[in-house]
C-alpha cells in the first residue's frame, strides 16, 4: 500500500474503492505484459492516489457538475446524503447556520435553492479548494510513483495523460 494519505476527511469507504480499482487496473496491464514482478510496486503506488483523485473529482462533479455533461442531476449527491470529503470538511468548519444547512443533506425533497446554498457553503468554508488541492497533490504523487520506471513504448506518457484526465475531467 502507498504511503499516500489524503488531507481530506473523506470516509474510508468513499475513497478506498476507487483506490483499489485504479491500483488493480494498473497492475493488471503489467501482469498481462508479463512484468508484474517489477512493476507491481510502482504501478500500485501510481494507482492508489490516482483512484482517490478520481473519487474526489467524482464527488465534486456530483455536487457541481453540469447535468448535461455528467448525465445526472446537479445536487443528487446532496439529496442522497453521500458521505464525501466535501461534506466532511465542511462539517468541521461550519457555524451554527451552516450546520443547520448541512443537516438537510440526505433529504430527497432538498429544494434547488437549498442545493445552491449548500454549494455556496462548500465553497465558502474552503472544502472545494481543499479537495481541488488534494486532487492535484494525489495526481502529482501518482506521476512521481512512476519515476524512472522503464515502460514499453508510450506507456509512461499514456499513464501521465490518464492522470491529467482524472484531475480535470468533467464527466
Amino acid at each position: 500500500m502507498s504511503a499516500s494519505t489524503s488531507t481530506c476527511s473523506a470516509p474510508p469507504a468513499a475513497t478506498s474503492t476507487g483506490r483499489r480499482l485504479a491500483a488493480s487496473a494498473s497492475t493488471s496491464g503489467a501482469a498481462l505484459a508479463g512484468r508484474l514482478d517489477d512493476l507491481r510496486e510502482p504501478l500500485t503506488a501510481y494507482g492508489l492516489p490516482l483512484g482517490e483523485a478520481f473519487q474526489l473529482r467524482d464527488d465534486l462533479l456530483g455536487v457541481f457538475g453540469d447535468a448535461g455533461v455528467t448525465g445526472k442531476p446537479v445536487g443528487d449527491d446532496l439529496r442522497e446524503g453521500k458521505p464525501t470529503a466535501l461534506v466532511a470538511i465542511a462539517a468541521e468548519r461550519v457555524d451554527a447556520a451552516g450546520r443547520r444547512l448541512l443537516d438537510r443533506l440526505g433529504s430527497p425533497d432538498l429544494a434547488d435553492d437549498e442545493v445552491a446554498a449548500l454549494q455556496d457553503l462548500l465553497v465558502d468554508v474552503g472544502a472545494v479548494s481543499e479537495v481541488e488541492a488534494t486532487i492535484d497533490r494525489l495526481v502529482g504523487e501518482a506521476n512521481a510513483a512512476l519515476g524512472s520506471v522503464a515502460m514499453a513504448g508510450d506507456a509512461g506518457a499514456a499513464l501521465a495523460e490518464l492522470a491529467a484526465y482524472v484531475a480535470g475531467r468533467d464527466r
